[in-house]
């Protein structure tokens, strides 16, 4: 994911899509929530419940009025309602091809395409949780990367049409990195590093592609940019997560005295964290 852009996605659910929601551009505080448990997840809000009459109306309507632009929008999003972001993506697909500069079509297509990408890596995640094979791996490993791929593919289509959407940027690096992309994903986070709202993440990515890279000084340079600036403190659970990998690459490097100071830091900030309100 991704940042918060500007564009309506009301179809959306509150839910990152790591956490069970649909994709969505994820806010640059959410990039580290990956392991939350059930109880601590946002509750998403009931839909309206789409009939399949509906469904064959608009499918019906289609076929004989190609050029009707909303009904190809309501069709794709009870397509997603449904958990079907194949069809979503192909009835936008064939929307896009009419009207070939709607931005409204263009960004839809890209959230069907994502949730379509996503919803693959889960199921291969799921089967390669049951099977433990090698080939089950491999396939999860081949799912994984065309999630990362999609990401970057999306964040570079909105952000030539949009530059000014410096949030993205986060993102696509962090899509970047888990492609193992890690020189490009460095020189993409260039810009939001002089963003204080964004610093502290895009720090944190810079850290874990150097580490990637074997260059653990520069590293904890980009580590430490991310949890102990006082100019622009990092929100916590930021903080926290660099702070761990500072104490694991210290501890690697035999850099004791650093160790220590790092582990008291980390200490405080996971206290700190325990009692702020969720």
């Amino acid at each position: 994911m991704t940042a918060n852009d500007d564009e309506p996605t009301r179809q959306n659910s509150e839910l990152g899509p790591m956490e069970g929601g649909q994709w969505r551009p994820v806010r640059p505080e959410e990039l580290l929530r990956k392991n939350q448990t059930d109880d601590e997840l946002p509750q998403e809000a009931p839909r309206p419940k789409v009939t399949l009459q509906r469904r064959q109306e608009l499918e019906q309507r289609l076929k004989s009025s190609p050029t009707d632009r909303d009904a190809y929008l309501e069709l794709a999003n009870i397509y997603r309602s449904e958990n079907r972001p194949l069809d979503a993506k192909r009835i936008l697909q064939q929307a896009v091809q009419m009207f070939l500069e709607d931005e409204k079509l263009l960004w839809e297509l890209e959230e069907a395409t994502l949730a379509r990408s996503l919803q693959q890596f889960r199921e291969v995640n799921e089967l390669a949780g049951r099977l433990k094979t090698p080939e089950a791996d491999r396939e999860l490993k081949r799912s994984q990367n065309d999630w990362a791929c999609r990401r970057i593919d999306v964040c570079r289509a909105r952000l030539k049409r949009d530059p000014a959407k410096t949030q993205l940027r986060l993102v696509l690096g962090e899509a970047m990195f888990e492609a193992e992309m890690y020189q490009e994903s460095l020189d993409e986070l260039n810009g939001a590093i002089e963003v204080d709202e964004f610093s502290p993440q895009a720090h944190l990515i810079r850290g874990r592609c150097l580490l990637a890279m074997g260059k653990d000084l520069e590293a904890m340079a980009e580590l430490r940019a991310a949890a102990l600036r006082r100019a622009v403190p990092a929100p916590l659970p930021i903080k926290i997560t660099a702070l761990k990998l500072l104490c694991d690459t210290a501890e690697r490097l035999g850099i004791h005295l650093t160790l220590q100071r790092y582990r008291q830091q980390l200490q405080q900030a996971e206290e700190e964290l325990q009692r702020t309100p969720a």
